[in-house]
This record gives structure tokens, C-alpha cells and sequence, in this order.
């Protein structure tokens, strides 16, 4: 597997899809997501089929605020051990410096971070949301999940949001923009280059009523002891190195041992002990790279096929009937489609 997501980021997915007038074990199924998964939210899914089935529900639906919809039934608890070290924190500051450090507990593609404001306004900070697009595409509706999921979060542990600026989101909008400002309660921006809450610097001071450096210290061990962090594992350091050199470097696994400075047959094997081996990593990034710019750009398809490393197009047509059991014209257009309904 590659880039996962704990299953628990689909707490209140069957029903509302249900409520829709959906099949949400069809719909599941379609995505390769075990419905059972489900049924045991500390069980982990491919997030780019996690994510890819969230944009596909809310356009077959017909439901553009889909992402929002299920934040709105969820809370800090899909978090499973981190929301315990995370309440148990002092400060906002340090709660996000623990969910930032330890976010692959949930999910190793994600990121959390506080940075500077991006309009360079004294006192202000972004509270930013998002996913290493080198390990999965980009998805509206997981962005709107993610970040009206962190607001929610943020809320409840806080009392009140009331320093909260503006919200920034990367598309453009798929609901009326009333919509977004009703659930938020501030002006929300489109099109920018984060997912993000503009809040006042002062709310990272806020304390904790529930702090308890006890409990925090035990469910980081805990963390720790039942979870990897990625980083350190080479088969991240390999899909990061691949994903860097994709289209520009031939993919060899020599290259990449040279760049991790390890023997070729030393990184073989330590991928074996992770279960996997180069040419499934490789795979797994040309699989995510060809969606992301089949489905995000009109590049003519030879240049695709050469962006991913493949020496043709018809190799690269193979690969995506393997993958997605469609042609990339096909699958480029289904998107496309996708899109114009939920605009509409």
C-alpha cells in the first residue's frame, strides 16, 4: 500500500451517502476500500483512493458541500491516540506542534503547520492543511473535509473562534460561497496557494482546561511504540527520492541507492523488510504522478507519459489501464465530467 489514511477519516460516510440516495458499499468497492475497514476505524486506506472516491461521491451525488458535510459529523476523536495526547496539551502552540510532529499516526501524507500570514499582517498567523501532492493527488473535497475538520477541532478545544481572520482554500469554490461562510463565519478565499486558517497570533497562547502532561507523555509513548514514523522509513525516503527525479533521471535503483548513499543490494533489502520492493514504490509514484497530471492539466499525453519516466505513450496507456481500467483519454474526461457537474 501506499500513502494511507486511517479509516476512521470516513466516520459518516455510508450513511450520509445513504442519505443521498447512494451505494455507499458499491461506491467503496469501486474505490478498492473494504467496507469492513470501516467497522474498525484504527484499520488504514490508500488515501489517494480515499480521496479520489470523496470527488467522485459529491459529483455523482450531486452533493458539492460533501467534504463539509461529513466534518460536520465528526470531531477530534477520528484522531484515535493523538486526540488524547493533543487535549492533553498546555497551549494551542503546543497542541499543534504535537499534531504536526505526530499527524503520521493518522496519516503520514498530511501535513499541519503554523506559518507566516501570507498577506504579511502583524499578529496574524495560517494554521495551514495539507498533503504532500509528491504521494497523492490533489482532492477538493478531502482539502474541505481536512480543514473544515481542523476548524471544527479547533473550535471545541479552544471555546471560541472568535480571532479567526479568514479561511484560504486552493480551488475555487463547489458550493455557493454562503455555503462556505455560514459553516467557517468569516470570508473564505479561493484559489490560494494553501488550504489554511488566518487566525491572531494570540490564540496559540490559549490554555488548555484538560491539560495534563501525564496523559500527554503516555499516549505519545504509545504513539510511538505501536506506530512508524514514516520518515524513517526507506521506503519513504525511496518514493520521496522517485518522486523528485520522476521524468528527469531514469529510475534505477542504483540512482536511488547512490542519492540514500546505501548499496543497491542494501536497499533491497531493507525494502523487502518493509514489505514492499523499488519497482512497487516506483509503480505506486508513476501511479499518482500520471493521475495527478492527467486529471489536473491538459498536457498532451506524450508528455505525460515522459513527466512519469515511461518512453511512450503506449506504454503509459498500458499503465493506465492497469491502474484505473481505463484509457488516460478516458480517465481525463470522466474527470473533467466530474468537475462540470459539480459546478453546475
Amino acid at each position: 500500500m501506499g500513502p494511507a489514511i486511517r479509516a476512521a477519516s470516513l466516520r459518516g460516510i455510508v450513511p450520509l451517502v445513504e442519505q443521498l440516495g447512494g451505494e455507499p458499499h458499491r461506491l467503496l468497492a469501486r474505490f478498492g476500500i473494504p467496507a469492513d475497514a470501516l467497522e474498525s476505524e484504527d484499520a488504514w486506506v490508500p488515501i489517494t483512493e480515499h480521496d479520489l472516491m470523496l470527488d467522485a461521491a459529491a459529483a455523482e451525488l450531486r452533493c458539492p458541500d460533501l467534504g463539509l458535510r461529513l466534518a460536520e459529523g465528526q470531531d477530534l476523536t477520528i484522531l484515535g491516540s493523538l486526540a488524547v495526547a493533543i487535549q492533553a496539551c498546555s497551549t494551542v502552540a503546543e497542541a499543534l506542534e504535537t499534531g504536526s510532529r505526530y499527524l503520521y499516526a493518522h496519516s503520514p501524507a498530511l501535513r499541519i503547520a503554523v506559518e507566516p500570514d501570507p498577506y504579511e499582517r502583524q499578529g496574524v498567523v495560517a494554521l495551514t492543511y495539507s498533503k504532500d501532492l509528491r504521494e497523492s493527488s490533489y482532492s477538493p473535497q478531502a482539502t474541505e473535509l481536512g480543514l473544515g475538520l481542523f476548524y471544527r477541532v479547533a473550535t471545541t478545544l479552544i471555546g471560541s473562534m472568535s480571532g479567526l481572520r479568514s479561511v484560504e482554500l486552493p480551488h475555487q469554490p463547489l458550493s455557493p460561497v454562503r455555503r462556505y461562510t455560514d459553516y467557517f463565519g468569516v470570508d473564505v478565499k479561493f484559489g490560494r496557494a494553501t488550504a489554511a486558517l488566518r487566525v491572531d497570533r494570540r490564540i496559540l497562547d490559549e490554555a488548555f482546561a484538560t491539560a495534563n502532561e501525564a496523559i500527554r507523555l503516555l499516549a505519545l509513548e504509545h504513539i510511538a511504540q505501536r506506530y512508524d514514523d514514516p520518515a524513517r522509513r526507506v521506503s519513504t525516503q525511496v518514493r520521496g527520492a522517485l518522486a523528485e527525479a520522476l521524468g528527469t533521471n531514469p529510475p534505477a535503483v542504483a540512482t536511488v541507492a547512490r542519492l540514500l548513499a546505501l548499496h543497491p543490494r542494501t536497499l533491497q533489502r531493507r525494502l523487502a523488510a518493509e514489505g514492499t520492493g523499488f519497482e512497487a514504490v516506483l509503480d505506486e509514484v508513476r501511479r499518482d504522478a500520471t493521475h495527478r497530471h492527467l486529471t489536473t492539466t491538459t498536457l498532451p499525453l506524450g508528455q505525460v507519459a515522459a513527466l512519469v519516466g515511461f518512453a511512450d505513450q503506449s506504454t503509459l496507456s498500458h499503465a493506465v489501464r492497469r491502474w484505473f481500467g481505463c484509457t488516460p483519454r478516458e480517465l481525463r474526461r470522466d474527470e473533467a465530467r466530474a468537475l462540470t457537474t459539480l459546478s453546475r
